[in-house]
């Protein structure tokens, strides 16, 4: 799977990381910042990776900042995104399952690295139920 990745200054060394995960588990991975050193601001990531998703350079985009917050809003202001904040296993495996999440967030502060690579795991593997086509539909409907 090709998999966007973007962070903010808080989240470095936790990208760095999932990088490393994914490129292990056999993922293609589009590194999209930020540098070391910069402070930047957190919706130009979020609107890079997001943008990479919809254009199909992405099947799917990793956001990652302090606390995932500002990410997680950033992304699902674009439309046709579903940016899921995680911030344990069972919640990555069912933004996948009953909400076909196409982003996923989490705060370098608030998660550690072990923990956040399982729940990108727990996300990359899951399968959506299409029992929950309909309030997909109609959370389409309202952008």
């Amino acid at each position: 799977m090709r998999i966007a990745i973007a962070s903010d200054h808080a989240a470095i060394d936790l990208r760095q990381q999932l990088i490393a995960h994914l490129e292990r588990s056999g993922h293609q991975v589009d590194d999209l910042g930020c540098d070391e050193g910069q402070r930047v601001d957190y919706p130009d990531y979020a609107g890079a990776a997001a943008g990479a998703v919809l254009a199909g350079g992405a099947d799917k985009a990793v956001l990652l900042c302090g606390t995932g917050i500002g990410m997680s809003i950033a992304a699902n202001k674009v439309v046709g995104i579903r940016a899921a904040l995680v911030h344990d296993v069972t919640t990555a495996r069912l933004a996948g399952e009953h909400n076909a999440a196409n982003v996923l967030c989490i705060g370098a502060r608030v998660v550690g690295p072990l923990v956040a690579a399982e729940c990108l795991d727990a996300w990359l593997g899951a399968a959506f139920d299409p029992r929950h086509q309909r309030r997909l539909d109609k959370v389409a409907a309202m952008e």
